[in-house]
């Protein structure tokens, strides 16, 4: 792989798609990654926010980093009142 020059999310495949310059592309299935690393509707909205508004930080959290930890650092729980 060689440089990046893209990165969105493809929302007819709802794949995040990393294209380089040698013509390799990376797909993360981000329906396939919210089934496996999150437990409730909080965390999927954590991951979802970032899907859609930061996709190169996404990318870079999946490939790189620990999502479980990220998720349980970040996700702020709140239950509805009565």
């Amino acid at each position: 792989m060689k440089r990046l020059i893209s990165c969105e999310f493809n929302i007819d495949t709802a794949c995040v798609e990393l294209k380089f310059s040698d013509g390799s592309m990376i797909s993360i299935d981000t329906i396939a990654v919210e089934n496996e690393v999150a437990d409730n509707m909080y965390q999927r909205s954590e991951l979802d926010w970032l899907i859609y508004n930061a996709p190169l930080e996404y990318a870079d959290l999946i490939l790189n980093g620990d999502p479980e930890k990220y998720l349980k650092t970040v996700t702020v729980y709140k239950p509805f009142e009565n």
